[in-house]
């Protein structure tokens, strides 16, 4: 697991996307979301024990547009925890978000997802006592291009149940497999999770997680592509389902945008600091 966190993923990164709650009826409603995420390298002045800091803005609905968030994410997540904040557009303030992490629930996510499971899965691994179940090759989501081509609409991938199948792909691959299991006294909505990580990249690539009861709640799935000019392979959607309801949420789409993916952004500290988010929030 500490493979993935730390695994290579551009230095810098600018990005938006759209995301869609899908609910079990196939109703469903756009998030627009710009994201910058500079690992500590990139910055201009170093930090100790910083991995990466992260600002994320919404830029749609009108209802959450202007909200920010900042994460200073550390290496060594035992001697420093995650600091996150929060600027909310509506109330026009800065606070600290300690629910930011963990099973903690996204805005505009309608409880899909969890915080967590954003990127295959980030943030501390403390929560869990992990077990190294071994290596099998399985058919999982690779090279998965089609899916971002920029002539598709959304209304062309967004469906009732899942993403339309025309434009997935999947490939045999080697993948290990981890198992996390809830440590007594630790709390999480999933009480288990069984992660599918690249042997390649790293990456996550699936994960499946279980009820209290042992019975399998939710399945993710994260397609990956090569990012040539980088370069490196990194994920072109991020989708999890939930197969009590039958809803579902799909992210990290740009089909529609003109915009696209850049990395080896460079950053400067300042701005990622909490007395910059207001005015993340209006301009960015």
């Amino acid at each position: 697991m500490w493979n993935h966190l730390l695994r290579f993923t551009g230095g810098g990164v600018e990005r938006e996307g759209h995301s869609f709650p899908v609910r079990p009826n196939g109703d469903t409603f756009r998030i627009g979301f710009r994201a910058f995420r500079i690992y500590d390298q990139n910055m201009d002045v170093q930090t100790p024990n910083r991995l990466y800091s992260a600002m994320g803005s919404f830029i749609e609905p009108p209802s959450l547009k202007g909200t920010t968030f900042l994460v200073h994410e550390p290496i060594d997540q035992v001697a420093e925890k995650r600091s996150a904040w929060i600027y909310n557009a509506g109330a026009r303030r800065v606070r600290r978000a300690p629910d930011l992490g963990y099973d903690g629930i996204n805005d505009g996510s309608e409880g899909l997802i969890t915080t967590d499971q954003v990127d295959g899965y980030n943030g501390a691994p403390d929560r869990y006592d992990w077990k190294l179940v071994g290596k099998r090759e399985l058919f999982v989501p690779y090279n998965t291009y089609e899916i971002g081509n920029k002539k598709l609409k959304y209304t062309d991938i967004v469906m009732k149940g899942t993403v339309n199948p025309t434009y997935m792909r999947y490939e045999l691959h080697r993948v290990w497999i981890v198992e996390g299991a809830l440590k007594p006294g630790q709390s999480h909505i999933y009480a288990k999770r069984t992660f599918y990580l690249d042997e390649d990249s790293w990456a996550v690539l699936m994960e499946e997680t279980y009820t209290g009861r042992g019975d399998l709640w939710r399945v993710a799935l994260h397609g990956q592509v090569q990012y040539y000019d980088v370069p490196f392979p990194g994920y072109r959607f991020g989708m999890v389902h939930d197969l009590d309801s039958g809803g579902y949420i799909v992210g990290g789409l740009d089909n529609e945008l003109k915009s696209v993916v850049k990395f080896n952004v460079k950053g400067k500290v300042a701005d990622f600091q909490p007395d910059a988010l207001r005015r993340a929030g209006g301009t960015k």
